[in-house]
């Protein structure tokens, strides 16, 4: 069964078994839940319990926490004391990353507990001490993998690959399944689109051959801000979504938390309430659903603007039914197409946030997935140039095309150790003429150096006030004045000959 869905052609949700968080069930005949993570100290109480408020207030009621040590762990009771007053649905997650006895203690606070496997490399018992636990209280267990984390064992195997954390996450879910645990739910995060497009497909697919029925939570990790941060996710998350893959989601932006719950339910309700619709089988062997296979036509995907001129020379694909995914494949894949070919849709909405979105959810999987040379997008609510830039940040999610600078940036949480948001703009301003450079902007040490190990540079919080540079994963200054930073960071760039002089109106 070489298949992570029924069919590539028709839209079906992935049938799952239901997972309680607190008052909340997950997967199964379930909406899909969005969710989001705090970015207050976790000791703070009163601090933490105003911002899940905040949170609640848009719509979200699963919120997960930083819990660094057994203090934080604990302090989630008081916490959840607060907020319930006057949001009794609130359901808290415990975000616990390498000491396994703080995810023992949030097991007896918390409504879930998120783990990652590589904390978990030995048969010491500590994994069935914490699956006790939250058998006993009815916890949720989240086995979230993390690209840039994996345990040394399933590294060596597999390396930073799709496989690998497919191998990661089935490990601890035949664990769960051998011990009789099942209010489970599982995760694979990546800063880079394609791999985490392809990380999912392949535990999906891995689940189905097992007999496993297990929900899923996406999300594509330090995505950014702005249309930016908003687009990539949109990219990663929608491509699952469109193959009825995901049962709860978080749109990890560099911005206030609150911030996330409307972007994440935009992309959400953009698949919610699909007519069933008909169309054209294929040859599902000619489809490479887990890595790239490049285009027959040189050069990288084109726009429709820079085109349009010579339309004779390609062949346009419009869609315009609910699924256009669906759609698009049944008339593309398997095919020797005679010219390059040309995406083509319209759309009506009046808000540029939700356009974003949902013209990325529809369009990037088609990049990744290798079966388009262009796009075209139409929207009569907006000029050429704003649709000019959403079709290249999409095809940019997609790494099919670049055309600007990449900024891998973490959301914030309780762990980071400066004011992420102010500094990502910073060095934006200073760095985004750079046009293919990927730059990590990272909170703090625990995602910080594995989750960017696909950028270039990293500006990584060590200390507080103090900052680490990283060149690709090497560490090449540590603890800098944050003051002196970011002009070391440029003073680094420029050591390595890849600075470019930024070009001003006058120049041009």
């Amino acid at each position: 069964m070489n298949k992570y869905c029924n069919s590539i052609t028709r839209f079906s949700r992935r049938a799952t078994r239901t997972v309680s968080i607190g008052s909340h069930l997950i997967g199964g005949s379930e909406p899909v839940k969005v969710q989001t993570m705090t970015n207050t100290p976790t000791m703070d109480t009163a601090a933490s319990a105003a911002q899940i408020e905040a949170i609640a207030r848009q719509g979200g009621r699963i919120v997960r926490l930083t819990t660094r040590d057994e203090r934080e762990a604990a302090n989630l009771g008081p916490i959840g004391e607060a907020v319930r007053a006057n949001y009794p649905d609130v359901a808290l997650v415990a975000d616990v990353h390498f000491v396994p006895a703080v995810a023992a203690v949030a097991a007896t606070t918390a409504d879930k507990v998120r783990i990652n496997p590589g904390n978990y490399n030995d048969r010491g018992g500590r994994f069935e001490e914490l699956v006790e636990l939250c058998r006993r209280r009815g916890v949720a267990l989240r086995i979230g993998v993390n690209h840039g984390s994996l345990a040394k064992k399933i590294f060596d195997l597999w390396g930073d690959t799709p496989e690998g954390m497919a191998a990661s996450a089935m490990e601890f879910l035949e664990r769960c399944r051998q011990l009789d645990f099942h209010n489970v739910v599982v995760s694979l995060k990546s800063s880079n689109v394609r791999v985490m497009v392809y990380a999912y497909r392949l535990l999906v697919k891995a689940m189905r051959e097992a007999g496993m029925d297990y929900p899923v939570h996406l999300g594509v990790t330090e995505a950014g801000n702005l249309l930016e941060g908003r687009i990539k996710s949109a990219v990663g998350i929608g491509a699952l979504l469109a193959d009825g893959i995901g049962d709860t989601v978080r749109v990890s932006l560099t911005e206030a938390p609150e911030n996330e719950i409307p972007a994440a339910r935009m992309l959400v309700e953009h698949f919610e309430a699909r007519l069933e619709e008909e169309f054209e089988e294929v040859d599902e062997s000619a489809f490479s659903a887990y890595e790239y296979r490049p285009r027959p036509w040189s050069g990288v995907p084109v726009l429709w603007s820079e085109v349009q001129s010579r339309e004779a020379e390609y062949e346009i694909v419009e869609a315009v039914s609910h699924h256009p995914v669906q759609e698009w494949r049944s008339r593309l894949v398997g095919r020797t197409p005679e010219k390059p070919v040309i995406l083509y849709r319209r759309y009506t909405t009046a808000n540029k946030e939700l356009f974003a979105i949902e013209a990325a959810a529809d369009f990037g999987v088609m990049f990744i997935d290798s079966l388009a040379d262009g796009i075209r997008i139409e929207n009569p609510n907006f000029s050429q140039s704003e649709i000019d830039e959403i079709s290249l940040i999409i095809l940019q999610a997609a790494r099919v095309r670049i055309s600007r600078t990449e900024y891998i940036a973490c959301p914030s949480c309780g762990r980071t150790l400066y004011d992420i948001e102010s500094t990502l703009a910073a060095i934006r301003r200073r760095t985004e003429h750079l046009v293919g450079l990927k730059i990590g902007v990272m909170g703090c040490i625990v995602n910080g150096p594995g989750e960017m190990a696909d950028a270039d540079y990293g500006y990584v919080g060590g200390l507080p006030d103090h900052i680490s540079l990283y060149r690709g994963k090497t560490l090449v200054e540590r603890n800098v004045p944050q003051a002196e930073a970011i002009d070391r960071l440029v003073e680094l760039i420029k050591a390595d000959g890849r600075w470019v002089e930024p070009t001003t109106k006058n120049d041009k």
